[in-house]
């Protein structure tokens, strides 16, 4: 699958701009479906008809489940059943090599790889089809019966590819009735650029140095060069998934949508707990409301709630892919999240918050380790070489060269991390002058000049979560 952005940027987005704002209000949503249709079919046009018969089945399933609902009689069966179409069709696609692949390892069965390409963002738009269903036999939401405005839904360009994952409760009102503005056009376009930015000129570029660092003999590198390494990982998620998410927000904005925000600084958490109230906030919200709370949650004493936080998390790390290194960096979070639940969190606020921010980091840091391999064995010897397990040197003379020659972009990226900068912008456009509004808009327009010039003069680098 070879997606590009400098097409979208400069062909796809003006055009969808130019179209939308001339349709009259009732074409509104069919145009923002039909240029959605057209985006995943130029990143993925073989699974284009998976993503419509998603948006079909979920929408008759949404009609039954009202049908029964309004006639008193239980829709449990086809919320179930609803569910499990849903789960099948990602299981599928996403998960069967990895199931023949253990088939075959423990049993010796031989069965033979389907090789199936992994459809684009499916993880996130059957979740977000999913939270429909639910959530209308809850009697969260009111029944979508206009198949085009579900079809938006479910399909929404900005959002499709990598989340946010945003639920029909919380745009349900602006599916049939929005109202586009020029301030909301104007934050939409300066949050799109923000993001755009994130991404290309701050993850793009440490994210070569992980590749750099990554493609070496692990077993020799020096203990300064493979930290080096995952501290350039841990940067570039960041900036490459909060990037996307703040591309997908500033253009939900400029079509008339408010998605919720998806990411609040995690890197700023003084426990793993209140990193995962700031990381990837539509997933972990997702998993609490259909998940953990359906469980039980914390209502059924201490074991069921430890149950609870496993079983989880054991699928949240199976939800990023399908390879057990992902199974045990989810597994990871959930032990430490069971650790800090039940007794370290106490520990932990008698702590100076320095020493508690240096225990979470050093702990995400790990944890990043196991979701960029390829494998658990490769994670293993990096996490081995990171803490001198082979014995080699702590540093040489080309980690000093790499640290040298990145030094000023590791402070940017760190002070990125942090609301500072935020804080610095609205502190100077709150003064609310002429100034103020040219200072913003000059350091946007700069944002993506420099934006357009590094992709002319460079090879595509695709969204990491696009694999998801």
């Amino acid at each position: 699958m070879v997606f590009s952005s400098i097409p979208f940027l400069f062909y796809f987005l003006p055009v969808t701009l130019i179209l939308y704002f001339i349709a009259p209000r009732k074409l509104k949503n069919a145009v923002l479906l039909t240029v959605s249709i057209v985006f995943y079919s130029w990143g993925e046009p073989v699974y284009i008809v998976l993503m419509v018969i998603s948006i079909l089945i979920n929408y008759l399933f949404g009609l039954k489940i009202n049908k029964r609902l309004q006639n008193n009689i239980s829709a449990k069966f086809p919320l179930v059943l609803g569910i499990a179409v849903n789960l099948f069709l990602l299981g599928f696609f996403k998960y069967a090599d990895f199931l023949i692949d253990n088939l075959n390892g423990f049993l010796s069965l031989g069965i033979g790889r389907l090789n199936l390409p992994l459809p684009l963002g499916i993880s996130f738009y059957t979740f977000q089809a999913m939270s429909y269903i639910i959530d209308l036999y809850r009697g969260d939401v009111k029944v979508q019966k206009n198949i085009v405005n579900f079809g938006t839904y479910v399909a929404l360009f900005p959002q499709l590819i990598a989340g946010p994952i945003v639920k029909m409760k919380t745009i349900a009102s602006e599916l049939d009735n929005r109202k586009e503005s020029f301030d909301d056009f104007a934050s939409g376009a300066k949050r799109f650029v923000t993001g755009l930015g994130k991404k290309v000129l701050l993850a793009n570029n440490i994210g070569l140095v992980w590749t750099q660092i990554h493609s070496m003999n692990i077993s020799e590198l020096p203990v300064l060069t493979a930290w080096i390494g995952i501290l350039a990982f841990t940067f570039q998620i960041y900036f490459d998934f909060s990037g996307y998410s703040d591309m997908a927000i500033g253009l939900g904005r400029i079509f008339g949508f408010h998605f919720l925000e998806n990411f609040d600084y995690p890197y700023i958490s003084r426990d793993i707990t209140e990193f995962w109230r700031r990381w990837h906030i539509s997933l972990s919200t997702w998993f609490k409301e259909y998940l953990y709370i359906p469980l039980g949650g914390n209502r059924f004493g201490l074991l069921k709630q430890i149950r609870n936080i496993i079983i989880v998390w054991l699928l949240t790390g199976f939800w990023h892919g399908a390879a057990w290194n992902f199974v045990i960096w989810g597994v990871y979070f959930g032990i430490i999240l069971i650790f800090e639940k039940v007794f370290l969190l106490k520990v932990l606020k008698k702590i100076p918050g320095v020493l508690r921010h240096i225990y979470t980091m050093l702990l995400v840091v790990i944890s990043w380790v196991f979701f960029s391999a390829d494998n658990i064995h490769q994670a293993l010897c990096y996490i081995k070489t990171m803490f001198g397990g082979y014995g080699n040197n702590f540093y040489d003379s080309k980690a000093l060269y790499i640290l040298s020659n990145i030094l000023i972009l590791l402070i940017l990226l760190a002070v990125g991390c942090t609301p500072l900068v935020s804080k610095f912008v609205k502190k100077i456009v709150d003064v609310g002058t002429k100034t103020s509004a040219f200072f913003e808009t000059f350091v946007m327009v700069g944002i993506f000049i420099l934006v357009t010039a590094y992709l002319v003069s460079s090879s595509y680098n695709p969204f990491l979560y696009f694999r998801f």
